[in-house]
């Protein structure tokens, strides 16, 4: 029996159903990733909400609009979207080729930071002004090129068959290629995206099957690397003083210990259900700077309580699982690298966002994936999954 489209109705025969044509065994949608698909979905729906509920009073802000962030945040997810559908369609191995190009376009655009037609926002100097009132955070994308960078190099001749891991002559090639953004974005200073790039580069070199040396010793020259930026005095005053405040919680709680108080006590008031979206007395009465971006998890936790909180990390969590999976079974090491280095973009930019409302963590400015709001942040977070995608995908079915 068929249907007025000419497909059959039932899936048998000939013509095959399009339900069943969609998710034939060899099909694009069979071997999506679902769960690392709709946990982002769910995420950045869940993001509108709380930006919408943190935003829609901020008259000095929202342009007398109470939907002027609720639109964009969607239009970012919507733009963010079509990039991941692009990722994919190119694929991962088809980006490894471009490498080079995206690069540098990469650390053309992190220089002009450090021109005239960079922008401070919120204390940070990391962005581009653009047109039309839009702004552009090249750091973001910046991981995304170390990532395939890094991996390109790594993997090369692994996968060649040439060797059975990276040589040490690879790992300082690699190393040299992500030192050099770093050390710009160091320059803004930009430091929550730098202590990001330096824990994806771990990742990638755990992920490589390089020596545990090069580990060891790239987490001491970090260390080392620290205490020289601290004693030469590259970080603003405002930085100096959030590593203040969160080394001593009660150190100006009026002042600079502000955010991460009013934060705890918004987190605090919500209870195991939450005060209702949009009932939040912490949010409403504007409490908490910065809750659309930077500290949108206070939100959750007033307004949708501990099991709403609960929920959001336990979506990031099955993408960061799922992304395991995919690190897992791929059959090349570029595959595996890649993913590495994402779980571990996602797993320490979600833990610091986390962790600097609830005091275990400083201040650093990183938004929360999929879920604060901002353009640059959203595409690069989509992009990744674009890639997760990719990889998977391109997989030998048998793996």
């Amino acid at each position: 029996m068929t249907g007025a489209s000419g497909f059959s109705v039932s899936g048998y025969g000939p013509q095959r159903s399009v339900w069943a044509r969609l998710f034939a065994r060899d099909s694009l949608a069979r071997r999506l990733d679902w769960p690392i698909l709709l946990s982002a979905i769910a995420l950045s729906v869940i993001g509108a909400a709380l930006v919408y509920s943190a935003t829609r009073n901020r008259t000095e802000l929202n342009q007398g609009d109470p939907y002027y962030f609720l639109v964009r945040h969607l239009l970012n997810t919507g733009i963010g979207f079509a990039l991941m559908i692009a990722t994919v369609w190119l694929g991962h191995r088809t980006l490894r080729g471009a490498v080079p190009i995206l690069y540098g376009i990469s650390v053309v655009l992190i220089i002009l930071v450090l021109t005239p037609l960079g922008a401070t926002i919120n204390g940070s100097h990391a962005w581009i002004k653009l047109p039309g009132g839009f702004s552009l955070q090249p750091s973001e994308f910046v991981k995304i090129t170390i990532i395939l960078g890094m991996g390109m190099l790594l993997a090369a001749r692994v996968d060649a068959g040439d060797k059975p891991y990276p040589d040490h002559r690879t790992v300082l090639q690699a190393l040299g290629l992500a030192t050099v953004p770093i050390l710009i974005v160091l320059l803004m200073p930009d430091l929550g995206s730098v202590m990001v790039m330096v824990i994806i580069v771990l990742g990638v070199l755990l992920a490589s099957g390089a020596s545990n040396r090069w580990v060891l010793g790239l987490m001491g020259t970090g260390a080392a690397g620290a205490i020289a930026v601290w004693q030469l005095g590259v970080l603003d005053e405002y930085q100096i003083n959030r590593f203040a405040a969160f080394a001593n919680p009660e150190l100006d709680p009026a002042g600079v210990g502000y955010n991460t108080n009013q934060a705890r006590i918004a987190i605090g008031s919500g209870g195991l259900f939450g005060t209702g979206l949009g009932n939040g007395s912490q949010t409403t009465g504007q409490f908490v700077p910065e809750q659309q971006t930077d500290f949108v998890f206070t939100v959750a936790g007033e307004e949708l309580g501990f099991l709403g909180a609960g929920l959001i990390l336990l979506l990031l969590g099955l993408i960061l699982w799922r992304a395991c999976r995919i690190a897992r079974e791929t059959t090349e090491l570029y595959g595996t690298i890649v993913a590495a280095g994402i779980i571990a973009w996602f797993a320490f930019q979600s833990f610091e966002n986390v962790g600097m409302t609830l005091g275990i963590m400083p201040v650093a400015g990183l938004p929360l994936p999929f879920v604060s709001y901002g353009g640059s942040s959203m595409f690069a977070v989509w992009v990744a999954v674009g890639l997760l995608q990719s990889i998977r995908v391109q997989r030998p079915m048998s793996a």
